[in-house]
């Protein structure tokens, strides 16, 4: 690993390792007309310091483990994790769900990826924001829902060496820190733990660094972001969704919003263990000229809280 992305400087800091996906890029899809192109993107972000790389939506990148590792070993940077969508409360989605969590476990386990994303299901679209399920699952389809996660995530850990986190998200069914303790309490430890995202644990009510103190061994994986206070409060006052949110300015820079970083960084330094932290803003869409210079500046911010070095 390379010096900018762990801060070797102080040890208090040392295990943990700062990276990015392309959200930070304003991408959500993998192929959208208002989206960078994904060459170009890969390499901005190697010009803004990052060397540590999560894929983002499979698809933006190439699917081709052999191109996919050319792109990435042009522009230095080591490929840990990869995302991916997927039903899993619903039995006739299941097929689907895991040949689409195959082909990404293929392309990630050949480039030396550790772990996979499980981004949930919304239920309102993030580009129309339209209804697209129930708001609350039924007893039924939440059991299922867990049962599936442990079957995903022993699908991936057993057969690719991939382990899988759960994403929660703004408009999911895994969203507030009840719902959050629901999951840990009813999913296997081994094949099941979090990404947590702090910007939708804020969103969604909770404290990152709370959740962090309660669940220190189901913090497995990280995505390091902040949300607007007053943005996030008026968007659940007026039942906003997720994405209108976003467009109104909820995602914002640190040291803007919440959570404040240093007490963030500290909790997770607190762990004591190896982490992968990788730098979010959801920004789609956004100008071609905003990205770069605006994740240099979150680059620079972080570091000062003891994340990675310039």
């Amino acid at each position: 690993m390379t010096s900018k992305a762990k801060n070797t400087k102080d040890p208090k800091y040392s295990k943990l390792t700062i990276g990015v996906c392309p959200d930070q890029w304003g991408v959500w899809f993998p192929e959208d007309e208002k989206q960078m192109d994904p060459r170009q993107a890969m390499q901005e972000m190697a010009e803004a310091g990052f060397e540590v790389l999560e894929t983002g939506p499979y698809g933006y990148f190439p699917k081709d483990p052999k191109e996919l590792q050319s792109w990435a070993d042009d522009c230095g940077m080591k490929i840990v994790a990869g995302t991916g969508w997927g039903i899993l409360h619903k039995e006739e989605a299941w097929a689907e769900t895991e040949k689409t969590f195959r082909e990404i476990a293929e392309t990630h386990a050949a480039v030396g990826a550790e772990y996979i994303v499980h981004l949930p299901p919304l239920y309102r679209d993030d580009k129309t924001w339209e209804w697209t399920d129930d708001r609350v699952l039924s007893d039924k389809a939440w059991n299922l829902y867990v049962e599936n996660a442990n079957r995903l995530g022993a699908m991936l850990l057993d057969e690719y060496g991939l382990k899988m986190v759960l994403h929660p998200h703004g408009d999911s069914h895994i969203e507030t820190p009840e719902e959050i303790a629901k999951i840990f309490d009813a999913t296997d430890p081994k094949y099941v733990n979090l990404c947590l995202d702090s910007g939708h644990i804020v969103y969604g009510g909770g404290d990152p660094v709370e959740l962090v103190e309660k669940y220190p061994e189901r913090i497995t994986y990280v995505h390091i972001k902040a949300f607007d206070e007053d943005i996030t409060r008026e968007a659940h006052e007026k039942d906003w969704p997720f994405g209108e949110a976003v467009a109104k300015g909820a995602s914002v820079r640190p040291p803007a919003g919440l959570p404040e970083m240093k007490s963030f960084i500290d909790s997770l330094a607190a762990l004591d263990k190896e982490l992968y932290v990788i730098c979010e803003q959801d920004c789609y869409p956004c100008p071609p000229e905003f990205p770069k210079p605006n994740a240099i500046k979150m680059r620079e911010y972080l570091a000062e809280c003891g994340l990675g070095l310039l």
